[in-house]
C-alpha cells in the first residue's frame, strides 16, 4: 500500500511538471524573449532614434519624459516639450511593434495578438522604447483616432487651441466631441468605426468615448433619419 501511494504521488508530480512546462512553452512572451536574445528582435536604431526626446533608455527604469504641448501640424515643440506630431508618431511606432510581435509569435507557432496589448508594450520596452507605455498611449488614443478619421478637423482643433494658449489637457478633452459626431453618423457604433479603419482597428475603444456615445444616443441628440454612410 505504501509503495502504491508513493507511485501515485510521483505520477501526480510528473503530470503537474509536464503541465507547467507546457504552459511555459505556450506563453507568447517567452517566445519573444527567446527571439530577442537570439537576434536582438527589436526595432532598428533609426526607428528608436526617430522618437526624439521621448525619454527612456534601455530596459531599465523609465526616464522622465518631456510634457506634451499643443502644437500646430508640422510645428516642432520648444523648450524640452513634445508636440502633437510626435505624439501621433508614437502610435505609428506601436503599430510597427505589434507587427513585429505578430511575426515572432507566428514563427513560434503561437497565437498572435491582433491589438496593442500589454505584450506589445513589454516588447517595446525590451527594445529600448520605454517612452511607449500603456498609460500614455491609452490616455491619448481618442486624439489619435480623430487624427486618423478626420485629419482636417483634428488640425483645425489643434490650431484653435494653440491660438488660445490652451494646455494639452483641454485639447484632449475637446477631441471627444468630434468623435461622437462621427460615431453618430454610423449609429453610434464607435466600435465599428474603429474596426473599419486600418490604423484604429488595433486599438481598444476608450471607455470614456463609448460612454459619451451611449449618452448621446440616449438623449436622442442625433436622429437617425438617414441610413449611416459607408465606412472608410
Amino acid at each position: 500500500m505504501v509503495t502504491g501511494k508513493k507511485q501515485a504521488k510521483k505520477g501526480g508530480a510528473a503530470r503537474k511538471g509536464k503541465k507547467a512546462r507546457r504552459k511555459r512553452e505556450l506563453r507568447p512572451l517567452d517566445v519573444l524573449e527567446d527571439e530577442g536574445d537570439e537576434d536582438g528582435g527589436c526595432a532598428s536604431e533609426s526607428t528608436e532614434s526617430s522618437a526624439g526626446g521621448g525619454g527612456g533608455g534601455g530596459g531599465g527604469e523609465r526616464q522622465r519624459e518631456h510634457p506634451f504641448v499643443v502644437t500646430e501640424p508640422g510645428e516642432v515643440a520648444r523648450a524640452k516639450k513634445n508636440g502633437l506630431d510626435y505624439l501621433f508618431h508614437l502610435y505609428e511606432q506601436c503599430r510597427v511593434f505589434l507587427l513585429q510581435v505578430q511575426s515572432i509569435a507566428k514563427l513560434g507557432g503561437h497565437k498572435a495578438p491582433t491589438k496593442v496589448t500589454n505584450q506589445v508594450f513589454r516588447y517595446a520596452k525590451k527594445c529600448g522604447a520605454s517612452y511607449i507605455n500603456k498609460p500614455k498611449m491609452r490616455h491619448y488614443v481618442h486624439c489619435y483616432a480623430l487624427h486618423c478619421l478626420d485629419e482636417e478637423a483634428s488640425n483645425a482643433l489643434r490650431r484653435a487651441y494653440k491660438a488660445r494658449g490652451e494646455n494639452v489637457g483641454a485639447w484632449r478633452q475637446a477631441c471627444y466631441a468630434p468623435l461622437v459626431e462621427i460615431a453618430a453618423r454610423h449609429g453610434f457604433d464607435v466600435d465599428a468605426v474603429f474596426a473599419a479603419h486600418p490604423r484604429l482597428a488595433i486599438w481598444y475603444v476608450p471607455t470614456r468615448l463609448r460612454q459619451l456615445c451611449h449618452q448621446a444616443r440616449g438623449c436622442g441628440s442625433h436622429a437617425a433619419a438617414l441610413p449611416p454612410p459607408p465606412m472608410f
